[in-house]
């Protein structure tokens, strides 16, 4: 048996979410904040002996913000479980507990948690007219936390993440409907507690690894003293006797000592002599308090381990933090080994977070071998290692669209060779996609170098500020990862960014081409025979899916980066590539040249010879906010990141206005020391530096305006194009 669905309804940041979940391992991915200790919390609410009954009681924090107004509200956590053991004991307990109602023999059964008004509350609802919001305040006005109630339900049939659905049941508060039908039959029946279904599984769940060494110190939670607890029920009591024997013959021993009694004579004896007898205690000892119990006994017991090769044996609290989490760990699964040994219904394990100080390879191989038989494990991971060894079929990505928290399946409707393909791919540099908030695919290193310096050199923020995780493909094979984002799959905004590879010089064979030449005409042949190719099947793959769009460089990076207008930017770089003066004179030539053919062949040269990695690292070293951005790399990275916020386009005007002012000083200062000059040169630089002044102070203005909120976006926008037009942030601002 394991889960297959968990539904969650106005629960904490989960609107209206469903997870999937298969037998064996599944991985929950997310960044901070997305909801995956929410999660494990909502299953543990249902399945976990260890949290107090106290926590099923919910309050008003627990209900969804997004929901504005709480009061008259449902939150629902539902288990979904499927492949129901045959087992005459266990179709018993489904039967009478949690199996749907449509057979007489259980496969898939159902658990619920529901936090909703109490009756008395419900009844008023349902009596309200349609329409009535006057009566729907009154009722919402006074009504408390301690107004609802806690509902354990199974043979549930209702589809509870079906918005139309939860106003049938809950009612519809945009129309002000209720339904007349107080305990709908759809939600289930309550759960006797005789037959509570964490009292016939194995749970364990496997905390957070952030402060293991305080657990061990606190008997409440450490899991040496759990484990050893769960054994003491197993000991022999003729084998413990003797124990305790020797324990008692310690203690009096110890109470015998000469200096023991003596120091308990003079005890009495001052308090004798300070209040007298008739204020003395009747009697007093000292005695031994080593424990004669087993759970005493094994409290006092700790653990000692040795990390290095000469063999020393520290505490818990001399280990190095991956240590001590990687024991910690140990010691929870073999607790829940334990636990396993003594139930057959079903067996379920929950690991928030394993990786905390643990090394990379140590996280994929606990990953990997954690594959008990008979045994659902859920992780929860911010590990780019452990998402790499995942099965991608049994991935749940938790990310936010429009400020809600969803869960995606990546693997959803894809055929069994998609998805190889896919996880193949998900290497531990890719798999970083699944936890963007947004993605932009690139085909090689050169993009993967110089998009992000270009974005925060020109812009002054980073990707990662934007939200934009950058993954190359490092080749053109971009469907085999694309088609991860999709309504059905992942919903989240990915960027395509790849090479047409246009011909941009004369490829017609001439008499007397070297055979040099007739190979790079052939290959430039074959590259855009390929790219027509490419292009093709990339808009077919994105044609109609609103979270896939391609954008197309014309040529090829190096080429089309010089087309922007950045030749100075190489020319920079000349004395890196080649050594000879003659050759750098005539490159310098050919890169300033406004011919495509010519410019575009000696950027290649240039980039094929140092390695077009190393190349674009030479690059990246000359990239300044003079810079211009290619067109076609600005829209993918605005595509992926969506809406531009106002905050961030301050920021990025804020950037642009500290370098405008950086290198007016500069101008100032040339002017200043610049000697032999006619008196009009002089004059009109001073005249310029005035006028830019003068626009740089009348723009400062207006961009503080528009951080308060008095100017928008298109304001400001024509403000700087207005003030400063000669700035290379202006086209970019255009194309927001």
């Amino acid at each position: 048996m394991h889960i297959s669905n968990v539904r969650l309804v106005n629960y904490r940041n989960f609107a209206n979410t469903r997870f999937v979940f298969s037998m064996g391992i599944n991985t929950i991915i997310g960044e901070n904040g997305s909801g995956k200790t929410n999660l494990f919390r909502a299953i543990r609410l249902l399945l976990d002996n260890s949290m107090r009954r106290s926590a099923m009681r919910l309050e008003e924090k627990d209900f969804h913000r997004g929901l504005g107004e709480w009061r008259g509200h449902w939150i629902i956590i539902s288990l979904e479980f499927d492949n129901v053991s045959q087992d005459e004991a266990i179709q018993a307990l489904f039967l009478h507990g949690t199996g749907n109602l449509e057979s007489t023999s259980v496969k898939k059964a159902t658990y619920n948690l529901i936090f909703r008004p109490k009756v008395t509350v419900r009844a008023e609802l349902s009596q309200l007219v349609r329409g009535d919001a006057d009566g729907l305040a009154n009722i919402l006005t006074n009504l408390t936390i301690d107004d609802y109630e806690t509902v354990i339900t199974g043979k549930s049939s209702a589809n509870f993440n079906d918005p139309n659905a939860y106003k049938a049941l809950v009612g519809d508060f945009e129309n002000i409907q209720f339904p007349s039908e107080l305990n709908p039959p759809d939600i289930g029946g309550r759960v006797p507690s005789i037959l509570s279904l964490n009292n016939e599984i194995s749970f364990t769940f496997v905390q957070a690894l952030r402060d293991v060494v305080s657990d061990f110190h606190n008997n409440r939670t450490n899991p040496l003293l759990t484990l050893l607890k769960s054994k003491s029920g197993e000991i022999n009591q003729c084998e413990f006797s003797p124990i305790v024997t020797q324990v008692s013959a310690l203690n009096s021993a110890i109470e015998a000592l000469s200096d023991v009694a003596q120091v308990r004579a003079d005890i009495s004896k001052t308090i004798n002599d300070t209040v007298g007898d008739a204020y003395s205690p009747t009697s007093l000892s000292i005695k031994s308090d080593l424990p004669d119990e087993a759970e005493q006994l094994f409290q006092s017991l700790k653990l000692f381990v040795s990390e290095s090769d000469d063999g020393h044996e520290g505490a818990i609290h001399d280990m190095s933090l991956g240590g001590a989490n990687l024991i910690y760990l140990t010691l929870k699964l073999l607790d829940f080994n334990y636990q396993k040994k003594n139930h057959t219904i079903a067996n379920f394990l929950l690991i928030e977070e394993p990786e905390a100080h643990i090394h990379t390879h140590i996280q994929k191989s606990l990953f990997d071998k954690l594959n008990y038989s008979s045994t659902q494990v859920i992780y929860s991971t911010h590990s780019s290692h452990i998402s790499e060894v995942s099965n991608v079929k049994n991935v749940n990505v938790i990310g936010k669209i429009n400020g809600r928290c969803e869960a995606f399946q990546p693997a959803t409707g894809l055929l069994d060779d998609q998805i190889g393909c896919v996880q193949r791919y998900l290497d531990a540099v890719r798999s970083n996609l699944l936890f963007a908030k947004s993605v932009v695919l690139v085909e090689g290193d050169a993009e993967e170098i110089l998009i992000p310096i270009l974005i925060k050199k020109v812009m002054g923020i980073s990707l990662d500020e934007l939200g934009v995780s950058l993954v190359n493909i490092r080749s053109t094979g971009f469907a085999n990862v694309a088609v991860l984002f999709h309504n059905d799959r992942i919903r989240k905004r990915c960027s395509i960014i790849t090479d047409t590879d246009e011909i941009f010089f004369d490829i017609s064979e001439v008499a007397g081409d070297t055979e040099a030449v007739k190979s790079a005409k052939k290959k430039a042949k074959g590259s855009r025979e390929s790219g027509i190719t490419r292009k093709s099947a990339i808009d077919t793959l994105c044609n109609g899916n609103p979270w896939l769009a391609p954008f197309y460089a014309p040529h090829t990076f190096e080429v089309d980066f010089i087309a922007a207008g950045n030749s100075c930017k190489f020319v920079a770089i000349l004395n890196n590539v080649y050594t000879q003066p003659s050759t750098i004179a005539t490159s310098k030539a050919e890169l300033e040249s406004v011919d495509m053919a010519t410019y575009g062949k000696r950027a290649l040269t240039m980039a094929a010879t140092s390695g077009k990695g190393w190349f674009a690292i030479l690059l990246g070293k000359v990239v300044d906010h003079h810079t211009v951005i290619p067109d076609y790399i600005i829209d993918a990275i605005f595509f992926a990141h969506g809406i531009m916020s106002n905050s961030v386009v301050f920021n990025i005007l804020s950037y642009r206005l500290t370098k405008i002012v950086e290198q007016l000083g500069a101008w100032q200062v040339y002017v200043d020391t610049t000697t032999g000059q006619t008196e009009k040169w002089y004059a009109d630089c001073r005249a310029d530096l005035s006028l830019r002044k003068t626009a740089i102070t009348e723009f400062n203005l207006e961009l503080k305006e528009f951080q308060t909120g008095r100017l928008d976006f298109n304001q400001i926008r024509a403000a700087m194009m207005n003030r400063l037009p000669d700035d290379k942030i202006n086209p970019i601002l255009a194309r927001i």
